[in-house]
Parts: C-alpha cells; sequence; structure tokens
C-alpha cells in the first residue's frame, strides 16, 4: 500500500514521515487528515492539477479524509510562487465564482460528498490585527528570504512587496487551523507547505508531512502546464480538443504523459515505453494517450469519436473536405463588412490573446480559402461560405 502511495512522488518531507503517518493512524484508529488548498486564480482546472487530485484520491479510496482548503482569503492577496512580480489580486466575486468552478471540476477525479471543502477566509477574516501580528511574528524574514523567488528577487533587486512575504505564512496556518496529517501540492509548494509544519510544531501540533508531486509540462514541452501559458489540456475540454492537444505534445513528453495523465496500470506503463524504445511509432503511442486521457474525463465513446475526428481533420482530408465550425458574420464586430485579420481571428479564437494570434499570422498559422496570410493588419471582406483556419485544430466558415 505505501509503495503505491509513493508512486510517482517528487519529494516527501521527511523521508520516512508517510510510513509514521500510517502506522500513527493505526495505533489511534483513525483517519488521516490530507489537504490540498488552492487559490481560485483562474476559474478551469487541467491535468497539471490532476496529478495531485489522482494522489488524493488513492488516500481518499484507502478510507482517509480529504480536505480541500480553498484559499478565499489569500486569493485576494495572490500566491507569488514562481513569479518575479507581484500578483493582481482578485475580487470577492471572482473569487467566489472560480471556486465554485473549481468545486464542480474536483468531481471529475475525487468523490466530493466524501470531501470536506473549507474556505480559509473563515479564519483568516476573523484574525483581529494583534492576532495577525502575532502569527507573523512566529517567522523570520531570514527564513522566508530561504525560498528561492524571493531570494532571486531580492539579488535582482526587484521589488517584493510585505504581502507577498505574509502569503505562505497565512497558507502555512491554514495547516494549524485544520489539523493537517499531510499536505499535497507540486514541487513549487515545497515551501509554503514546510511552513505549516514550522507554525504547527510552534502551535505544540503533530507536524504535517509534505507531499509534492512533480510538475507536469505543457504542450511545449518547456514550461509546466498553466492556462496562463495556453499550453494547457483542460479537463472540461471537448474531447476532440483534449485528443489534438495531446496529439500536439513534443516526443520528449511522451513518458512523462505515460506516467502523470494516463490511469494505465504500471505494467501497461512499462510496455508503452519498451514500444518507444524499440523504435514504435510515436504517433501510436500519443493516439492511446489522448484516448486513455479522454476516457477518464468523458467516456470511452468520446474517445473513439475524437480518434475518428483527428485522423479526419488532421490526417486524411484535403483542406475543403474538413469539418468547419460555422460562424455567423453578424456576431462578428466589424466596420463595412470589413475587418482585420487580427481582429478576426481574435474574435474567433477568443481563447487566445491578441499577442498569440498575431504571432500565429506572421508564422504563417492563418489560412483563408487555402491562402496563407502573414499580414495582421491586412483588411479581410466578410463574405459568406469564407473558410478560415487558424492554427492545427480550428477550422471556421462564415455564414
Amino acid at each position: 500500500m505505501i509503495h503505491s502511495l509513493q508512486d510517482h512522488v517528487a519529494i516527501i518531507l521527511p523521508e520516512n514521515g508517510l510510513e509514521e503517518k500510517l502506522q500513527q493512524a493505526r495505533e489511534e484508529n483513525r483517519k488521516l487528515s490530507v489537504k490540498l488548498g488552492f487559490d481560485p486564480t483562474a476559474p478551469d482546472l487541467h491535468l497539471g492539477h490532476a496529478v495531485v487530485l489522482k494522489k488524493l484520491k488513492q488516500f481518499q479510496d484507502l478510507g482517509h479524509q480529504i480536505i480541500i482548503v480553498v484559499g478565499s482569503f489569500t486569493a485576494r492577496i495572490g500566491d507569488p510562487t514562481g513569479k518575479n512580480k507581484a500578483r493582481k489580486p482578485l475580487s470577492k466575486d471572482e473569487v467566489q465564482h472560480n471556486a465554485q468552478t473549481y468545486i464542480n471540476q474536483l468531481s471529475k477525479i475525487i468523490d466530493v460528498t466524501k470531501t470536506q471543502i473549507v474556505f480559509n477566509s473563515d479564519w483568516l477574516d476573523a484574525l483581529s490585527f494583534p492576532e495577525a501580528v502575532q502569527l507573523l511574528s512566529k517567522v523570520t524574514l531570514a527564513q522566508l528570504m530561504h525560498r528561492n523567488d524571493f531570494n532571486k528577487r531580492f539579488t535582482e533587486n526587484t521589488p517584493i512587496a510585505i504581502h507577498e512575504l505574509v502569503y505562505p505564512i497565512l497558507q502555512g496556518f491554514d495547516s494549524v487551523k485544520i489539523n493537517c496529517d499531510i499536505e499535497m501540492g507540486g514541487t513549487d509548494q515545497l515551501f509554503n507547505c514546510t511552513m505549516g509544519r514550522q507554525l504547527q510544531e510552534m502551535h505544540q501540533m503533530s507536524p504535517q508531512i509534505v507531499m509534492c508531486m512533480p510538475l507536469l509540462k505543457g504542450l511545449d514541452g518547456k514550461e509546466k502546464m498553466s492556462k496562463s501559458l495556453n499550453n494547457s489540456i483542460g479537463l472540461t475540454d471537448h474531447p476532440n480538443d483534449m485528443f489534438g492537444k495531446t496529439m500536439s505534445i513534443p516526443d520528449t513528453l511522451i513518458d512523462e504523459f505515460i506516467d502523470l495523465t494516463t490511469d494505465f496500470s504500471s505494467e501497461e506503463k512499462k510496455q508503452l515505453k519498451l514500444k518507444i524504445e524499440n523504435g514504435e511509432n510515436p504517433m501510436n503511442i500519443k493516439k492511446l494517450i489522448a484516448k486513455n486521457i479522454i476516457g477518464q474525463y468523458h467516456d470511452q465513446t468520446a474517445a473513439e469519436h475524437a480518434e475518428q475526428f483527428f485522423s479526419n481533420q488532421f490526417q486524411s482530408k484535403s483542406f475543403e473536405e474538413k469539418a468547419f465550425e460555422p460562424a455567423r458574420i453578424a456576431s462578428l464586430t466589424h466596420h463595412e463588412n470589413k475587418i482585420t485579420l487580427l481582429e478576426l481571428c481574435h474574435q474567433l479564437k477568443n481563447d487566445l490573446s491578441k499577442s498569440a494570434v498575431r504571432r500565429l499570422i506572421e508564422s504563417g498559422g492563418i489560412q483563408i480559402n487555402t491562402i496563407k496570410i502573414t499580414q495582421p493588419d491586412e483588411k479581410i471582406e466578410l463574405i459568406p461560405s469564407m473558410k478560415i483556419k487558424i492554427g492545427k485544430r480550428a477550422f471556421f466558415e462564415l455564414v
């Protein structure tokens, strides 16, 4: 059992902590409290979040208590982790909207009916100013400056606001309030999670252990998966989009995707990696990964249909034979039936930023009626039946 709980975990602190916590739970005949905190800074979960959620599911299946801490207070500060400047704080309404969307999506992986969901504004809003100062007094500036991003910004003379220094202390205090045994997170959360251990010890509590999962790389194969970097596969993405995005990953990510995104058995994962080593066409393995992912978050029928759609759309048909999504001219903002190519593509694909659309146009990624246009400011006349290809997967026909 302990070996499966340790599978693919990047960091366990202390090293033998999991074994000790499980032993403690058996001796005291109780469930372990396993915490995952998240700030609802964006309304969608993706496969990177799922890496940690699947590990939580393992604990839940063994009968332990999962506690999701929604950072309804801390999201209004902004987690500085991995940032070279302060995050933009969110309004209360934005936090509530995003939190509800997150909670709805959690049910794709964990049993929400057996999960305790708490909001850290319940206790952080209630702190008086003297209580807050007393909490801050338990941590030194030297301890906070051990955090890599703080240290880097300090040495580079990049401003660090005081509220950013407070953030990890507040996250650690969450562990005190819920009496947490194990805190889960990505490897980028190691410092914040260990702060919870420190504060629990100062409150004469048994310190939590920290389990950090690896950060799944995004579709670019470089940065961690993130919606803001436009390199993610969302848990609620349409099956066709899930399939197409998975097929677009660089070959170097195949092993990582097999380990962290699929629910193949250990033996099946081993066999897939062996096929790659023996020269199997990577595209064949990516198709199996894509179908497995879709099967987890939709169903097997959707996976089969998505594979067929991909085959028709990207592997066999000519441009004219593709499946085009209708786009009503009346729904587009234009002047005298004309619009720049940049505006047209941005309105059709509003999930892409204008700068991303501009890069796509200039690199030859836009096609109108089989003709590539590389000038973002070129005026396009909106004509019914005009066909537009944006990138590799988006096809529209004006109606």
